[in-house]
């Protein structure tokens, strides 16, 4: 066995020959660290008897999982309908988003259901986790806390306690005595996560790993963590906020890109139930400039506000601003509203947001924004009681997009009675709802929308 040392980004994992300011592959300054690699031997042994042999497929046995259900009813639905034990989830988010609030109030509900609970915190003593639990009103005899970074003695107390649920908040602080090299580097997150992963996965323990966010929003560290885990779940909003997103980007044990809405309150987070009225309850009456999109996140129907502001400008160059959508794709929209629409904007300041914060990437969005720029351009309000969604072509076509009809009866849910949708949704809806449906071939066809 040798040992040699090599270079790592802890960014993106990118190794380098020597030692460089800047990484070469992510581009991020000061983030190339020296790491020290064990290297074994090569010589293979005699395989033993007890190698897998290879089976058809069509002769393997399903495996079914028995999920725990913990009650708190968004938290179940993003992990797939409850936790499968033996998984490990990675939970990301910016520092004071919530996690660790809500792990705590997931970890109380999980111990009523008479399940043990070991939560390892590295970053806070037990007088302020003490507190916290005080808040929230958690006094459950079975969730143990201990405050602890060292890997060895964190391993060792999971041998000896046997819980049901791990929780490690966070990753990052633990550290290994075995390695050199400094706590939430790449070699200590790798190492770590796998002695973590491969116990919970011998003993059959779900685990929870928090992880902290870079100021690009991934997970700091290797992509490799996202990799290595059955479930990684994105906690995003902000302390300004009252709401908070749990989304989930991979999931092996259920559907991938679902969303859960928490409202951050005094006694902890409270699932959103509603998220369609949460985010529309304070929506301005008749004025220009507001529209209702209809989003799909995962399987769950989401109708958010879509505001725009179109103004002259006497800038040479026109400000193209966009929050909660992406600005490239906005900037295309204003060029298809110019080309196809008719529209005089390259002297107008364009803005546009989705109202409550939301990150939108759908191109179902585009109609409804189109409909904003449209509205506020005329200074014509747009009828309160209509929605929009569909896709645009460069060509200034509505193209045509999933899961209609689920939006369609989250619109008529919530009270709208009017749909504008591409043709072929409104040729192809097979489910008769009482909401009107508007067919839009092209954009230019939503001038006279009021």
């Amino acid at each position: 066995m040798k040992e040699k040392w090599f270079f790592v980004c802890q960014q993106c994992g990118s190794r380098h020959s020597k030692w460089v300011g800047r990484c070469q592959e992510c581009g991020e300054w000061n983030c190339v660290v020296e790491e020290r690699e064990i290297a074994y031997s090569t010589k293979r042994e005699a395989p033993s008897q007890s190698l897998s042999v290879p089976k058809p497929i069509s002769e393997l046995a399903c495996e079914t999982f028995t999920r725990v259900v913990s009650g708190l009813e968004e938290f179940d639905n993003i992990l797939g309908g409850g936790l499968v034990p033996g998984s490990v989830i990675l939970l990301g988010g910016e520092p004071g988003v919530g996690k660790s609030t809500l792990l705590l109030q997931a970890a109380d509900h999980f111990a009523a259901h008479n399940k043990k609970i070991l939560y390892v915190s590295g970053e806070e003593s037990a007088s302020q986790i003490a507190l916290r639990a005080a808040r929230l009103g958690i006094q459950q005899s079975n969730l143990f806390l201990v405050t602890e970074t060292d890997l060895e003695i964190i391993l060792s107390h999971v041998e000896k306690f046997s819980p049901d649920l791990l929780i490690v908040d966070s990753v990052q602080t633990v550290y290994s005595s075995q390695l050199e090299s400094q706590p939430g580097s790449v070699g200590q997150l790798r190492n770590n996560a796998h002695q973590l992963i491969s116990l919970a996965k011998s003993k059959t323990i779900a685990s929870f790993l928090v992880g902290h966010v870079t100021k690009e929003g991934a997970i700091a560290g290797p992509k490799v963590l996202e990799h290595m885990v059955d479930v990684v779940l994105y906690f995003e909003g902000t302390s300004s906020q009252n709401y908070r997103l749990l989304r989930s980007i991979k999931n092996r044990f259920g559907s991938t890109n679902e969303v859960a809405v928490f409202e951050m309150g005094s006694d902890g987070m409270r699932g959103v139930r509603n998220p369609s009225e949460f985010f529309l309850s304070e929506r301005p009456q008749n004025i220009p400039g507001s529209v209702i999109g209809g989003s799909l996140e995962g399987t769950r129907p989401i109708l958010v506000e879509i505001q725009a502001l179109v103004s002259p400008t006497s800038l040479s160059i026109p400000r193209r601003t966009s929050i909660g959508l992406d600005p490239n794709r906005v900037s295309l929209l204003v060029a298809i509203l110019e080309k196809r629409g008719g529209f005089r904007l390259y002297d107008q300041d364009v803005y546009v947001n989705i109202a409550g914060g939301l990150r939108l990437t759908e191109p179902a969005m585009d109609l409804g924004v189109i409909a904003a720029l449209i509205s506020s351009h005329t200074g014509k309000a747009v009828p309160p009681d209509c929605v929009f969604f569909g896709e645009v072509g460069l060509g200034g076509e509505v193209r045509s997009i999933p899961k209609a009809e689920i939006r369609l009866k989250e619109a008529y849910r919530i009270g709208l009675r009017r749909a504008f949708v591409p043709k072929r949704v409104a040729k192809e809806t097979k489910e008769k709802l009482p909401i009107e449906l508007f067919p839009v071939e092209h954009v230019g066809e939503l001038v006279d929308i009021t």
